[in-house]
């Protein structure tokens, strides 16, 4: 997870492979802000002898005093402004049902009603775990499962009079580190056009989930690619790059590419990234562009990929670290398996998913598409008895 010390024991490790094979190494930290989740989370009913309600705060809920917010709870259906019609809610705790509107929209028609406090509760079983937008006024409001929310129900039902308090404390926007690793292949200084590749994936997971596939694999491959390439001779100044807290927005790579200059985005030739590249039980390889058109990268990707089965097709996605740099004036694309796997940012995204072979085939298709592009001969490529056939990869509207 970005920003923590997991983040820079990894970060660490990436460092020291990159230094191993001769290349020079930056690391680039930036500031975030994320929210900390409450610490302390309560329901306690009036009068009841047995409190056996676990109620979860919405993320990004606003806390109550220390001593907690208490009044009667009053039911509003799903919470629609139609609910609400009529109805005073001034210092009341508001019940709502999930179900046809968004969440945000449920607690602010109660807040306009005059609430004070919000509990939504399931309409299925299971535990409620949801967020309010990050940004907005709105009061605490906590997620209930669907047999707590009907119990309460229940009760205003028989015309009981049902007094809570309710507790949010400890949440907080805080800000923490999180960090880019910039690792460069210098151009031969006799062979030197000026040019820039950039070859990227991000380092950091979900909470909850070890990331093998998303995207140590990722990792594991571009610094494999590192490896092999760093003592190759090239015209091309490579960095290699591992970003953070691309699971918190691609805020790594935004960071990245706003401190690029006009002359080195003049100079960038494309950039390739890697994001989940090796669960065994994803789909097949296939690279995707932020706008659905084929660039230099889709190009030689998909002419690369003929050494090793057919030709890469290509579709339209962002959402990863190729956005950045598309969104600069770089042209890029993310190389992965898709349809993903079920394991996706789940507990189960561990090693024993990840297939060497969907990994190895990664790095083959890919070196041989940044060598295409790097090496000192690329003018007599064409001539060269290792070129790749031209190829220009057909778009497929695959999912993810």
């Amino acid at each position: 997870m970005a920003g923590t010390e997991a983040e820079k024991r990894a970060v660490d490790y990436i460092v020291s492979q990159y230094r191993s094979y001769g290349l020079d190494v930056n690391i680039q930290p930036f500031d975030f802000q994320t929210y900390q989740e409450a610490q302390e989370v309560s329901l306690k009913i009036e009068g009841q002898a047995e409190q056996n309600f676990k109620p979860t705060a919405f993320k990004y809920s606003p806390n109550t005093p220390s001593a907690g917010i208490t009044g009667e709870i009053a039911y509003a259906g799903l919470g629609e402004a139609s609910d609400f019609a009529g109805k005073d809610l001034k210092g009341k705790i508001a019940l709502v049902e999930r179900g046809t509107i968004a969440f945000a929209d449920k607690v602010a028609n109660a807040t306009a009603a005059g609430a004070k406090a919000v509990l939504i509760y399931n309409n299925v079983a299971g535990a409620l775990k949801s967020n309010l937008p990050s940004t907005g006024e709105f009061v605490p409001t906590l997620g209930l499962t669907k047999a707590e929310g009907d119990k309460l129900k229940a009760s205003i039902e028989k015309e009981q009079t049902v007094t809570a308090t309710v507790k949010v404390l400890g949440a907080a926007m805080v800000t923490k580190t999180s960090y880019n690793v910039i690792a460069t292949k210098k151009a031969h200084k006799n062979h030197d056009t000026g040019q820039i590749l950039y070859v990227g994936s991000h380092h950091d997971s979900v909470p909850g989930s070890p990331g093998a596939s998303d995207n140590a694999s990722g990792v594991a491959v571009n610094l494999e690619i590192a490896r092999v390439l760093s003592n190759q001779q090239t015209d091309t100044e490579i960095r290699f790059l591992t970003f953070g807290a691309e699971e918190l927005g691609l805020l790594g790579s935004y960071h990245y590419v706003s401190t690029l200059t006009s002359e080195e985005k003049d100079r960038s030739v494309g950039m390739f990234n890697f994001d989940m590249v090796g669960s065994k039980n994803a789909g097949d390889m296939i690279m995707f562009t932020v706008d659905g058109e084929r660039n230099i990268v889709t190009n030689t990707g998909a002419s690369a990929s003929t050494r090793v089965f057919s030709p890469l097709t290509y579709g339209k996605v962002g959402r990863s670290d190729h956005q950045p740099f598309h969104d600069g004036g770089i042209p890029a694309a993310v190389f992965t398996y898709a349809p993903l796997e079920p394991e996706y940012h789940q507990p189960t995204d561990t090693i024993d998913k990840i297939s060497k072979e969907k990994m190895e085939n990664m790095a083959k298709v890919v070196s041989a598409g940044i060598y295409q592009i790097a090496r000192k001969d690329t003018p007599a490529l064409e001539r060269s008895k290792v070129a790749p056939k031209p190829v220009e990869p057909p778009f497929e509207n695959r999912p993810l």
